[in-house]
């Protein structure tokens, strides 16, 4: 979905100290408790091409809590006010996903998605987290071929991939150090209650995606007394963060991957690559080896082996990956492809149906955050070597690129240690059974680290993200009645989805209501 381009006013100004807390409103975070003026929004249309509805302003917000009074950056904001203000509950903030995900025109999107029991409850806000886009936004100045980790290891070439990650930590360092530090998950949890005290609410309700899932559970475990109806969809797991999230796409990868053999095997009428799961997992791996040794041509481009161990996310839905794999098998050959049916662009497969990035912003905040939220990468490089040839055996298909070399190896030491989670929250996660970036198992992750939450798995349910992009799952209804009414589930539910993409098979997936970043090196 193209990005909306709002011009955005400064609002604002630092004017008389108040607390961020009033006396008895509890915290845990020792910083948010400390003075600094909170910022009042100057509302404006977005853009003239847009509904005047849809309103803008930027606040100004610290850049250390831990000094209120120093260095400010803008936080751009947006909203859609709720349809009846005698319905209306409170606000509802959002976030994408990321780290790096913009924000800014989800209320736009929800406005039209969202159902009317739910919508009509708030006003929709968005938000681009510090650092990203409209928010004073970061860059390293990395090239496209710097900006590229998913790095698969060999021996020969393990000296570049030192070299690249080192290269990226100085180039980050040299260009934003000054704000790096700052940009975490920590510090947007503390910009989302900076957005609460100046819209007047005394708590906020969020809906965040992916990696917006661990944003919205740090709120919960800094700000519980601000906490209202929080959805957590497709959850990273906190105890993984932020090396740990990368290898759980390789170890999930495998089951996927067999399921991918056995679904392909019954269609070898259809897809021509072997009757059984072992034969299809051998032409795969033909395949790959194949072009590794002479890239294939294919859409306008050269395939290697890696490229398409690359694609690993496609293998989470098998009606995707069969037609991919299958095509290009024809194309190494040399022959027709073996069925007419459309097949998805293995570009778009690489990066995740997303356009290529225009500039290095979203990189520059990923690593900033990953390297900046928890000091639990290792330092020694030797490490990361025998990490990846040790996955390279074990986990095939992706475990070399999850546990190489990552520039935060080379990292400034984080400013602040990671939230941990030990206060409750009463709080919703839903989950697909078959989510590339974030698996089943960091779901269950989460839910079992946020002690009162609910959990709903849709079990058969594919694809990265589920709640209004995904239409006909089961998961909606139980999201909708607990941000209608706030009534969690009595229990955790499970639940039957049939994958969106079961009965059009090789159909290219049609667009999200909501852009949710879903490129395969993002959560």
């Amino acid at each position: 979905m193209k990005r909306l381009a709002p011009l955005l006013a400064t609002a604002g100004l630092l004017a008389g100290a108040l607390p961020l807390l009033t006396a008895g409103q509890a915290s845990a975070d020792p910083a948010a408790a400390q003075e600094y003026a909170p910022p009042k929004p100057a509302w404006h249309r977005c853009a003239a091409e847009q509904p005047a509805a849809y309103e803008c302003a930027t606040l100004k917000v610290p850049l250390d809590y831990r000094q209120p009074r120093g260095r400010t950056l803008d936080l751009a904001i947006s909203r859609v006010k709720a349809p009846d203000p005698a319905k209306r509950r409170g606000v509802l903030l959002m976030n994408p996903g990321g780290p790096g995900g913009p924000g800014l025109d989800l209320p736009l999107m929800a406005d039209g998605a969202l159902p009317k029991e739910v919508r009509e409850r708030y006003d929709l806000i968005g938000f681009d987290p510090r650092g990203v886009g409209a928010s004073s936004p970061i860059s390293c100045g990395l090239t496209d071929a710097e900006q590229e980790f998913q790095r698969a290891y060999r021996p020969e070439t393990f000296p570049s991939d030192v070299a690249w990650a080192r290269r990226v930590a100085d180039k980050c360092r040299e260009k934003a150090g000054a704000v790096l530090p700052y940009v975490t998950t920590r510090n947007t949890a503390r910009d989302m209650d900076a957005v609460r005290v100046a819209l007047g609410e005394r708590k906020i309700s969020y809906l965040g995606y992916s990696y917006g899932t661990y944003l919205g559970a740090v709120y919960t475990q800094l700000f519980p007394s601000r906490t209202d109806r929080f959805v957590l969809d497709s959850a990273v797991d906190p105890q993984r963060i932020w090396r740990g999230m990368l290898q759980v796409w390789a170890t999930e990868a495998e089951p996927a991957f067999a399921r991918w053999t056995r679904w392909t095997a019954e269609r070898d009428a259809e897809y021509h690559l072997g009757a059984t799961p072992e034969a299809v997992s051998a032409a795969f791996w033909a395949l790959v080896a194949r072009a590794d040794r002479d890239p294939v041509e294919f859409q306008g481009r050269k395939i290697t082996g890696d490229d398409i161990r690359r694609a690993r996310p496609l293998f989470f839905s098998p009606a995707q990956a069969a037609p991919v794999v299958s095509a290009l098998k024809a194309a190494a050959d040399g022959t027709p492809p073996p069925r007419a049916a459309a097949v998805p662009d293995i570009g778009a497969a690489l990066r995740g149906g997303a356009a290529e990035p225009a500039s290095d912003n979203a990189t520059a905040v990923f690593w900033s955050v990953v390297c900046g939220d928890t000091d639990a990468w290792p330092r020694d490089p030797e490490r990361y070597r025998r990490d990846a040839e040790r996955d390279k055996a074990r986990y095939p298909l992706y475990g070399d690129m999850a546990s190489n070399i990552k520039p935060c190896a080379f990292w400034q030491r984080p400013a602040e240690a990671a939230v941990p989670m030990r206060l409750r929250a009463d709080v919703l996660t839903v989950q697909n059974e078959w989510d590339s970036q974030t698996p089943l198992v960091s779901g269950q992750g989460m839910h079992a680290v946020l002690r009162g939450s609910r959990m709903v798995t849709a079990l058969g349910g594919e694809g990265h993200t589920v709640y209004l992009s995904e239409p006909g799952s089961c998961v909606n209804g139980p999201v909708n009645t607990y941000l209608a009414t706030g009534r969690l589930p009595g229990h955790d539910v499970t639940c039957t989805t049939v994958p969106a993409q079961a009965e059009r098979r090789g159909a290219v997936p049609g667009p999200s209501p909501l852009p949710f970043p879903a490129g395969p090196g993002r959560f």
